[in-house]
């Protein structure tokens, strides 16, 4: 019950400064884009366009997010009361995963990508480690510029190898690259599904715990107290 309330005030929260107009407004550009491009182009476009910015926006929303909490002192709240850090940071990634998938689902259709389904699933996953990776930079920043900088270097390593694995046919040991797994569901890719899923649960599990070591470091700083 508590989840649900804290996953319910994200969303809200999200609402209320324009995260879901953004979106909307997003969507109808990307669509009209995708249009623009020849039936060839157009899929490649649209995988790449998913995982750039619906699956990639808790990266870069999450610094935004967490940075006005700080200047709110909504963090300094949490950490004394009885809402528990992992409660917290399934709030966020939830929730920023909801509006990534249904984005993404937008765009899947427009585009007419095939396995709808599988494109939600890569979608969804890689927007649960990208929140995480934003939620560990924006607990070690304490400006929106020195969120950016912080960033940069995860951006190239994200983005980079996924992005050419699209547009050019790699060897196949960098299919295993957990952000090449991510863009290959994105674009519908059935092969060794199971395999692929379990890869990016444990990613996933990893980096969750890396994302939890430095959550509750900042609340025990904001809490007060020092352990």
């Amino acid at each position: 019950m508590r989840l649900k309330n804290l996953i319910l005030g994200d969303i809200k929260f999200q609402f209320k400064y324009g995260f879901y107009f953004l979106y909307v407004v997003l969507s109808i550009v990307y669509i009209c884009l995708l249009n623009a491009f020849p039936p060839l182009l157009r899929e490649k476009v649209a995988i790449i366009m998913i995982y750039s910015d619906p699956a990639a926006m808790g990266l870069f929303f999450m610094g935004a997010i967490v940075l006005l909490e700080k200047s709110q002192r909504v963090l300094n709240s949490l950490a004394v009361s009885p809402i528990k850090i992992s409660e917290y940071i399934l709030s966020k990634v939830i929730s920023l995963s909801m509006i990534s998938s249904i984005v993404a689902m937008v765009i899947a259709i427009t585009a007419n990508l095939n396995n709808i389904l599988i494109v939600i699933i890569g979608t969804f996953f890689a927007s649960i480690i990208f929140s995480l990776l934003g939620l560990i930079f924006a607990s070690r920043a304490s400006s929106l510029n020195q969120f950016i900088v912080l960033t940069i270097p995860a951006e190239i390593i994200c983005f980079v190898p996924p992005i050419i694995n699209v547009l050019m046919d790699l060897n196949v040991f960098t299919n295993l690259y957990p952000f090449n797994i991510c863009i290959s569901l994105i674009s519908g890719d059935k092969n060794s599904l199971v395999t692929n899923i379990l890869i990016l649960i444990l990613m996933t599990i990893i980096v969750y715990f890396i994302t939890y070591y430095f959550v509750c470091s900042i609340w025990k700083k904001v809490g007060g107290i020092k352990l």
